[in-house]
């Protein structure tokens, strides 16, 4: 089971990764399709929005992936 946590950390960071190149791209070709005010307003909320949830993604992933959440505490006490 840690073994399957630690491939599925690897995949959240992939995952921000990839969330931001997508939006990136997807921003630059509408920005550059129709460059009007309401699309660059758009826009730079989505990525506005993407950004914090892909560090979000990131830190997760980052932290599955060192073994973080291997020994998960079972009671209050093992606090």
């Amino acid at each position: 089971m840690d073994q399957l946590k630690r491939t599925f950390g690897l995949l959240w960071i992939l995952l921000a990764f990839a969330a931001l190149i997508a939006v990136g791209i997807m921003a630059y070709v509408e920005i550059i399709n129709k460059p009007a005010t309401d699309v660059w307003i758009q826009w730079s909320i989505f990525v506005g929005i993407t950004i914090p949830v892909a560090i979000g993604l990131f830190l997760f992933g980052l932290f599955a992936f060192k073994g973080e959440y291997d020994r998960l505490p079972t009671r209050s006490s093992d606090l």
